[in-house]
């Protein structure tokens, strides 16, 4: 068994990165889920990703579950995606592997409520994409890309090929997938850490600079903003603690994100300057929701 079919829901900045990684595949239909007048304007424009244009299938949920989509990589705002979960449940199949490539570290929980937890891959993606005009704009030579693995109650025994790894038949399919791709990715048995670890990367380094406005060589310039991006840090952590989350079993490299000049703007001040919806809930609004179910301030 191979994965055959792939649809993507949300061809923003994650979805593009996956765009531009999974196009051209030998015998693998990509496909985009949209309907309406995003529909339209796709199939007419197609995707701007690093000055070209991609043109990926665009399926109506209904046309993405006659397909027979293998993996739907879910890459929406967090503010969309309750509304989308009537056309997740509709595009999937009984096996379809869901992947969501979200910010934060409930998307999957949302998900698994409307359609199943069997489905669901964890995962996270570290790119760092940005907007320009209408196209998306990423440098793959200093992308981590995507991280993804099984949690220790989804995998036997005899899945547990190394110390490393947990590896599952569904883990091995999209690892060979995206061997054959160009996307950047590695697998991981702490994923819930993983995920952990970038969720404290956005707390502590998204937010601060967009109050500010600031690049992020403000950590590195201002004694203030490094100490207000360690408070936030610490927050998080006593709170991961708290949940059972261990952060400290995965290596330093997972406490990066992708490379970036000092004057990078991240997602939230790139929402805030297009005037578009921030993440802001899923950050600050989740830390502070978790600190109240545990008792820690926040």
């Amino acid at each position: 068994m191979k994965i055959k079919t792939v649809a993507i829901l949300g061809a923003g900045a994650v979805g593009s990165y996956v765009i531009w990684g999974l196009a051209g595949l030998k015998d693998v239909r990509l496909g985009l889920i949209a309907q309406g007048e995003r529909q339209e304007r796709l199939r007419k424009e197609g995707c701007l990703i690093n000055d070209e244009v991609y043109r990926p299938e665009v399926w109506t949920p209904e046309e993405a579950h006659n397909t027979g989509v293998d993996l739907l990589i879910v890459s929406l705002k967090y503010g969309a995606l309750k509304g989308a979960l009537d056309n997740i449940a509709t595009a999937i199949g009984e096996n379809t592997i869901v992947m969501s490539l979200m910010n934060g570290v409930d998307s999957e929980d949302i998900i698994a409520d409307r359609i199943g937890m069997s489905h669901i891959v964890y995962s996270l993606i570290k790119v760092a994409s940005h907007r320009d005009g209408r196209g998306y704009y990423f440098n793959p030579d200093t992308t981590i890309g995507i991280i993804f693995g099984e949690t220790a109650d989804k995998v036997s025994a005899s899945d547990k090929i190394s110390e490393q790894t947990l590896v599952s038949d569904r883990i091995k399919l999209i690892d060979e997938l995206f061997a054959a791709s160009r996307l950047n990715y590695r697998v991981t048995e702490h994923i819930k850490e993983e995920m952990w670890s970038k969720f404290r990367l956005n707390v502590s380094n998204n937010l601060p600079q967009a109050v500010l406005g600031a690049g992020v060589g403000c950590y590195r310039d201002s004694e203030h903003m490094k100490a207000i991006s360690d408070g936030l840090r610490h927050e998080l952590e006593t709170i991961a603690k708290a949940k059972g989350i261990d952060l400290s079993v995965i290596d330093n490299s997972s406490s990066r994100g992708s490379a970036v000049p000092p004057t990078a703007r991240y997602s939230t001040l790139q929402d805030i300057d297009a005037k578009r919806h921030t993440e802001i809930d899923m950050f600050s609004g989740a830390l502070m929701r978790m600190g109240e179910e545990f008792g820690i301030p926040t």
